[in-house]
């Protein structure tokens, strides 16, 4: 990992820990994020307001190394070891998001896992969102317990305490902490007025397997070309629109 490189995350990072507070999933200096770095993990420090918080401030854990050793001018998040303990046991994830919020956190205090009661619960893993067993906050037993509860999982819920979202690196982590907080309020609603109709197993697996294919994609194209295309076609936009020599562009689908 180059010097630029860590730093664009250590940027990113910060910004990350002020946006979760400005969409409303998180109040002060409660939750916290984490992002892998090479070996190392870049993690938020411990009690710095967001607003106040630079790159630099950023603290540094090896992965593999000494438990808990770490470097910078403040220390890690005091739930540095669930952070940590995940980076270890689940090497496809890149960023760990750690928030208390409002909706997720009054299911937690209910101690209720989040149900198939939309089929977006399929974007986290499986037919629902397990809530972990309450363990005081930094500590070893706590991580445990989160562990457990993401085993082929994406997200959980801590009892009485918040939630855990896990991405393949921060843009999805950030995008399943949004979805997680919806479907969450979505589920407490719903039992306002007599409890959800709960999809079945074959309907989150269906649903699951459309998410494979999510999003724009151009007739017979590789999910894997997406990425090389979406890069060309801004470059392509301005030609194709110079004249009838160009071809014209394929319609994109719905």
């Amino acid at each position: 990992m180059t010097v630029k490189a860590e730093g664009a995350l250590r940027r990113a990072l910060v910004e990350a820990c002020r946006q979760i507070n400005a969409l409303g999933l998180n109040q002060g200096t409660s939750g916290n994020i984490s992002l892998r770095c090479g070996d190392m993990m870049l993690i938020s420090p411990s009690g710095i307001p967001y607003e106040t918080l630079q790159p630099a401030d950023v603290a540094a854990m090896p992965i593999f190394g000494e438990y808990g050793a770490w470097s910078g001018p403040f220390k890690p998040s005091t739930e540095w070891r669930f952070h940590l303990d995940i980076m270890r046991a689940r090497p496809e994830v890149g960023a760990v998001v750690h928030t208390h919020a409002v909706f997720c956190t009054t299911l937690a205090i209910a101690r209720r896992e989040i149900p198939a009661c939309h089929y977006m619960i399929a974007a986290f893993g499986g037919t629902n969102v397990r809530c972990a067993p309450y363990a005081t906050f930094g500590t070893k037993e706590l991580s445990d317990h989160a562990l457990k509860a993401l085993e082929g999982r994406f997200a959980c819920l801590l009892a009485n305490h918040g939630m855990i979202v896990l991405g393949e690196n921060l843009q999805k982590a950030l995008w399943r902490a949004v979805e997680l907080e919806t479907i969450a309020k979505q589920y407490y609603y719903s039992l306002l007025i007599g409890g959800p109709v709960l999809l079945s197993e074959a309907q989150i697996a269906e649903t699951a397997e459309k998410f494979r294919s999510y999003g724009p994609q151009a007739k017979d194209m590789p999910a894997q070309d997406l990425q090389v295309k979406d890069s060309r076609k801004g470059r392509n936009a301005g030609r194709a629109s110079r004249g009838a020599r160009q071809a014209p562009r394929a319609r994109q689908a719905k």
